[in-house]
């Protein structure tokens, strides 16, 4: 026997919205369109401010109908200050500052002379600035969304003191003036639906962008691509979510094309589709933020092999003490470096050694002995390794006086297991053999920088590390150079950093573009989801949790008992309708639209980070 319950409940749900929308390929009915329309109808509040939540609207503790000001620019002697004002009483503050001046015409810069508001009588002692370039934009077509002057004034710190005390001194009982606060500008951008949540983050990126590729990142992300994305894909879900409640609340009043079964599947292969959209951007989340916050660069080699020489050739300066002695480094030496436009933040460690070592891999045979101290600082170097994102392991070649052999390549098995673990753990590997000096000159020419028994040798160790990120260098030779020389790359620490740009892109690169074989998405599709937040992506990874319960909860599983060998289990549409519901408000979340109740909470966070007058 054989039997398939679809419970559909009666009852009402205290914490679901009496609503339904339309599923995801439209309104299958004119109930569920009509009630759908009356839910996706925004919210706005009295004075025109946009609401992000179910709930009566929440303004600043600070007041929100205040006219604010701040200096834009940075503190300290320039050529120009630019500070700017916003609200209501811009109008009154040019006035009073510009007494006898009409007002500028919209968006056209003037050239004024800012007076002492406080001063009755205009004359030369009253002069604040005596060339000041002035901008009004009325609202609220503006930054802010409100009325905003810019008043371009001179840079001395004497003159930028007295104009911002002057505006601070027009403000009265009933028209407030006061200072802004940290991100305050951004902030009523939001709140005046000027700028989203992800734009506001990409603006606050811009912000701190220091490299080339921190900057691309952000210019990408001030678009609204991504939160249209985001926008999309939370309404599809209140869709379907409309199609199940309609089937909850009508199902035994209106017709359905679909039996509820098919409605049921429908909807579950569309949440499928939108499952691996989000864990591709989940995933090159991850990659976007070693655009953001920099790429972890290891250095792990055996002592004396090279890695605090090599560290100073990328710096360009001496960021660690060089000593022909073994064990000089015994710390972790962090430095952050711009490599061809990525930000990097490279370690040197303490050489990895073991106490006893042994013949046949080319090191010293002999019993080292090993202090507390240094122990400490190899156990912090294999973390640290753990800890990167790229692991460069620094071999050398050593001389072996009688014999045949003027080189052989020095490998410490401790290093060989550290890197192992390395690959065991999905970092990514980059081989680099220092001293390369000692390789006959007529030998490099006629086989290349590294002779082909060499680099068999350095496949057989590093099986999983290509040819392309196999590299041999000198830092004696670089240490040498002189002006005559820079063009051909003495040393090959321009080949080794130019190397180390392309095995950047290699990771940094998003994912999804190799299964797009039909070319639904361009590139730009792509390279936006680089540039999703770690607060994005962990609401991402939660609205993926709900449609997971979603999934498992309309999924027909069966049971087997005494009577009925073969039942399926029953599938509760109103909890399923409620997880589309959460996922839906974990989207809404990112873009501080629809029903994402905390948005005010976040939005704290978000603008922490942001200056004075930003």
């Amino acid at each position: 026997m054989r039997g398939s319950i679809l419970w559909v409940s009666r009852w009402v749900n205290p914490f679901r919205h009496q609503w339904t929308l339309p599923a995801f390929g439209g309104p299958p009915n004119r109930v569920a369109s009509k009630r759908a329309a009356q839910v996706l109808l925004p919210r706005i509040s009295r004075n025109g401010v946009r609401c992000f939540s179910s709930y009566p609207p929440a303004f600043f503790s600070i007041g929100h109908d205040s006219t604010i000001y701040a200096l834009s620019t940075a503190p300290g002697r320039a050529a120009i200050a630019v500070i700017r004002v916003s609200g209501s009483a811009c109008v009154k503050i040019y006035q009073a500052l510009c007494p006898s001046s009409p007002l500028p015409k919209p968006r056209v810069v003037a050239l004024r002379t800012l007076y002492d508001p406080t001063q009755t009588a205009l004359s030369k002692n009253s002069v604040l600035d005596a060339g000041a370039l002035v901008l009004y934009f009325p609202g609220p077509k503006t930054v802010t969304g409100e009325e905003v002057l810019e008043l371009h004034v001179h840079g001395g710190p004497a003159i930028v003191r007295a104009v911002l005390g002057a505006i601070d001194r027009v403000s009265t009982p009933d028209s407030l003036i006061r200072y802004a606060e940290p991100g305050e500008f951004t902030r009523r951008a939001f709140m005046n639906d000027r700028l989203d949540l992800p734009q506001i983050e990409a603006l606050g990126d811009t912000l701190h962008a220091d490299t080339e590729q921190q900057r691309r990142l952000a210019v990408r992300g001030a678009n609204d691509a991504l939160s249209k994305r985001y926008e999309q894909w939370r309404h599809q879900l209140l869709y379907a979510r409309g199609e199940l409640e309609a089937l909850i609340d009508f199902s035994e009043d209106q017709y359905f094309d679909e039996s509820t079964e098919e409605l049921v599947d429908s909807v579950a292969s569309q949440v499928r589709a939108l499952q691996q959209q989000l864990n591709l951007h989940i995933h090159n989340a991850s990659k976007g933020e070693l655009l953001r916050n920099g790429i972890k660069l290891a250095l792990l080699g055996a002592p004396n092999a090279g890695k605090s020489s090599l560290l100073n050739q990328i710096v360009g300066k001496e960021a660690a003490i060089v000593s022909a002695e073994e064990g000089t480094t015994r710390d972790i030496v962090d430095v952050g470096v711009d490599i061809g436009g990525w930000y990097c933040k490279l370690g040197d460690m303490a050489g990895i050694r073991s106490e006893t070592n042994g013949s046949g891999v080319g090191h010293r045979s002999g019993l080292v002995v090993i202090g507390a101290v240094e122990k400490e600082g190899i156990r912090r170097a294999k973390a640290r390794a753990m800890e990167s994102d790229v692991v460069i392991v620094v071999l050398s070649l050593e001389t072996n006086g009688g014999s045949e052999k003027l080189y052989q390549l020095s490998v410490e098995p401790e290093v060989l297991e550290a890197a192992k673990d390395c690959v065991e753990a999905g970092k990514c590997l980059v081989v680099v053999v220092n001293k390369c000096d000692r390789i006959p000159l007529e030998t490099r020419e006629a086989t290349g920088d590294i002779p082909q028994g060499l680099q068999d040798r350095i496949h057989s160790l590093f099986p999983v590390v290509p040819a392309n990120r196999i590299f041999a260098i000198s830092c004696l030779e670089a240490q040498g150079l002189t002006d005559s020389q820079r063009g051909i790359d003495p040393g090959g620490i321009q080949t080794f950093l130019k190397g180390l740009v392309t095995t950047f892109e290699t990771i940094a690169s998003p994912v999804g573009m190799e299964g797009d074989e039909h070319g639904k998405y361009d590139l730009s599709y792509w390279e936006d989801s680089l540039g999703v937040t770690h607060r994005q992506s962990s609401n991402l990874q939660r609205c993926l949790e709900h449609l997971d319960d979603f999934l498992a909860q309309t999924q027909k599983t069966h049971h087997s008992g005494y009577n009925s060998p073969d039942v399926e289990e029953e599938v509760d549409i109103v909890l399923a309708a409620e997880h589309l519901r959460f996922a839906a408000d974990s989207l809404a979340k990112i873009t501080g639209k629809g029903d994402g109740g905390d948005v005010e909470d976040v939005l704290g966070v978000v603008f922490e980070k942001f200056c004075v007058g930003k």
